[in-house]
């Protein structure tokens, strides 16, 4: 009697272990909002004024969509690639961008719903600053992004952190002032090879 009551509950928990995992992937969390560790630049001498809110959506467990809203400054070229160019003082705009919008993501997780790649088109309002912080004028920017990163989860899958390399281009940079144009023209339209570092909570 004894073993048939321990026959009867390993067939039962065998039976309810994959039942508890489909509902497990059934309650799976579907939203969540984040930000890039970036914006800790901001406390830095340089303090590109960068700030990010992603809010996310899952469509299947490897499909996910998000909105983003972006606003950050900065003072050259985003053309300049790694090598004595980067950031090259001698490059810098007569002045410096300050740009901000928003935009759409769409991510595919391809192995564990670990490692995933992820497109961004950005829309991008750029305010074209003097060296005194006055406006010129304004112009327009389509900010793409291709991303490959992988996600980390901590706290039972509530806290994750993604570190990624993207490639970007602006194929629609429009109304930079003369002075600004001249430095533009000098580099691509695209940059290889830029880092990213995303966190967020899902809920």
């Amino acid at each position: 009697m004894k073993n048939t009551v321990l026959l009867i509950a390993f067939l039962i928990s065998l039976y309810m272990s994959p039942i508890h995992a489909q509902q497990r992937e059934e309650v799976e969390e579907k939203f969540f909002v984040g930000s890039t560790l970036f914006v800790l630049a901001n406390l830095t001498p340089a303090n590109p004024e960068y700030y990010q809110l992603n809010v996310g959506y899952r469509i299947t467990p490897k499909d996910v969509l998000s909105a983003e809203l972006i606003t950050w400054t900065y003072e050259g070229p985003l053309g300049r690639q790694y090598g004595p160019d980067f950031d090259n003082p001698d490059s810098n705009f007569p002045g410096f961008v300050r740009a901000y919008g928003g935009g759409l993501a769409y991510k595919r997780f391809l192995w564990k719903r670990r490692l995933y790649v992820q497109i961004h088109s950005t829309a991008l309002k750029q305010d074209y600053m003097d060296e005194n912080g006055t406006k010129i004028q304004s112009g327009f920017q389509l900010f793409n992004v291709g991303r490959v990163g992988y996600q980390f989860r901590f706290w039972e899958d509530r806290i994750f952190l993604e570190p990624s390399v993207a490639i970007t281009s602006w194929p629609v940079n429009t109304n930079l002032p003369e002075s600004f144009q001249v430095f533009e023209d000098q580099f691509p339209k695209y940059f290889l090879a830029e880092p990213g570092l995303h966190i967020g909570f899902n809920f």
